[in-house]
């Protein structure tokens, strides 16, 4: 028989090839409440304020005759197009965004979408990021999308829990050390 077609092993430890975790939920553009308002915030100002003034430019640069070498006119139909579809991704982003709230698991030490979790490495350093939605992430405010190898390693683990942390080439363990929710809003 060819050895193409034989079981390599049989054993049972497939610990010697570590994966990554899952991802979670099925489709789900999570958010927070500010990330949505964040991304409204932006499809409002596109459609009722650097649209028109675009169309507005457009308009003026046709009526002065020749398209083909008008700056104005080339440049405004492309910006046009790059607002048009700015508008289109967001409006398809928000339609399927799913808003959660983290200030409702305020107090709990499991980590959840919307912790901000400290944590440390092998090394001893410490490390916090805050688990955001895909769009929202910002790496330069310590913010990671949910669907990011640490965020993945991290959800529904608990304050002093030991994990294994994936990455190219390596894995490395880290401890959990804090998890904080914001407080919820008074009205």
């Amino acid at each position: 028989m060819s050895k193409a077609f034989t079981k390599e092993s049989d054993s049972a430890d497939d610990d010697d090839d570590p994966q990554l975790p899952p991802i979670p939920g099925g489709g789900k553009n999570y958010m927070t409440p500010q990330g949505y308002a964040a991304l409204r915030g932006e499809l409002l100002d596109l459609i009722d304020n650097e649209r028109p003034k675009i169309v507005e430019v457009v308009h003026w640069a046709a009526s002065n005759g020749d398209r083909s070498e008008n700056g104005d006119y080339l440049y405004g139909k492309k910006r046009l197009r790059e607002i048009d579809r700015r508008i289109r991704f967001l409006t398809k982003r928000m339609e399927i965004a799913e808003i959660a709230n983290p200030s409702m698991h305020y107090g709990n030490d499991q980590i959840f979408f919307g912790a901000t979790v400290t944590y440390a490495d092998e090394s001893g350093q410490e490390r916090t990021v805050t688990i955001t939605g895909i769009d929202e992430a910002n790496s330069a405010a310590g913010e990671v999308s949910w669907i990011s190898p640490i965020a993945r390693t991290l959800l529904k683990a608990h304050c002093g829990d030991v994990l294994k942390l994936v990455m190219p080439g390596k894995v490395e363990e880290i401890e959990v050390l804090e998890v904080r929710y914001p407080a919820p809003q008074q009205d």
